[in-house]
């Protein structure tokens, strides 16, 4: 009989040891996995997530590992007995985040949040993949998602806004709205207005509706692994709208500040 693995976790701990054949699909709820003479059963349904976040690969009726799924098994061992790890499974931890001057705590599930599962995703030289900017800036934006109270109906068509502005009525019930939300809408829409159309779709998947990387792709049909790197290029547009670099004028005055301080 098959032995039942529970969780995201222990799938993942059982592709690391070999890619993995599914038997004959039966439906139900649950997949059954082959791998030298050893079997697990997963829920369909953490199948599907690990599938959707990138974790996992498959082609046809084999699965294996991705070097995504590799790097979140390194980040679960490496915080093993750390509080924030035995908070992860299931459950909403708090992470700080200085934005400017301001520091915002903000609740995320870290497993299923594919923006923190980016966050915690170190390169090949050990750097992190996002820097604490962009990361700082999609929390950001979807802080901003959660205070407009941006229902599936109303944000559905912030994308085909952006890309062609016209007069707006008031029709998504912003009249409706308190002013807080009001003014967190109108921050989301200057946020998207200045990142542009090409690379505010990914935000708004990502940061948003909380998609995964593969959904994301498949939905927009572009190339695999394309979807991190422009999540990556949109959240660098989108830290430098939160956070201007100095202006001319401004570079200008502190390089004048420097080159007279020496005679002054």
């Amino acid at each position: 009989m098959a032995e039942r693995g529970r969780d995201l976790p222990a799938m993942l701990r059982f592709l690391a040891r070999g890619q993995a054949r599914s038997s004959a699909d039966a439906g139900g709820a649950e997949l059954i996995m082959e791998r030298d003479g050893s079997r697990k059963s997963f829920a369909r349904a953490t199948v599907h997530e690990a599938l959707g976040r990138g974790l996992v690969t498959r082609r046809g009726t084999t699965f294996g590992l991705d070097p995504a799924g590799r790097a979140f098994l390194r980040r679960a061992h490496a915080a093993a007995g750390d509080e924030a790890f035995a908070a992860q499974h299931g459950e909403r931890v708090s992470e700080t985040h200085t934005i400017g001057a301001e520091e915002r705590t903000v609740r995320v599930n870290a497993e299923q949040s594919p923006l923190a599962a980016l966050a915690r995703l170190k390169g090949r030289e050990k750097t992190a993949f996002l820097d604490e900017r962009a990361v700082a800036a999609g929390e950001r934006l979807l802080a901003d998602f959660t205070r407009g109270q941006m229902q599936p109906r109303v944000s559905a068509n912030w994308e085909a806004s952006i890309a062609s502005r016209g007069s707006r009525s008031g029709g998504d019930g912003a009249g409706e709205l308190t002013e807080a939300a009001l003014a967190a809408r109108l921050r989301m829409e200057r946020a998207l207005d200045a990142v542009g159309p090409e690379l505010s779709g990914v935000l708004l998947d990502v940061c948003c509706f909380q998609k995964g990387l593969a959904i994301v792709e498949r939905e927009r049909r572009w190339p695999a692994r394309s979807a991190k790197l422009m999540l990556k290029t949109a959240l660098a547009a989108l830290a430098r709208h939160y956070q201007p670099p100095a202006t001319g004028s401004q570079a200008r005055r502190g390089r004048e500040y420097r080159w007279r301080a020496p005679g002054s």
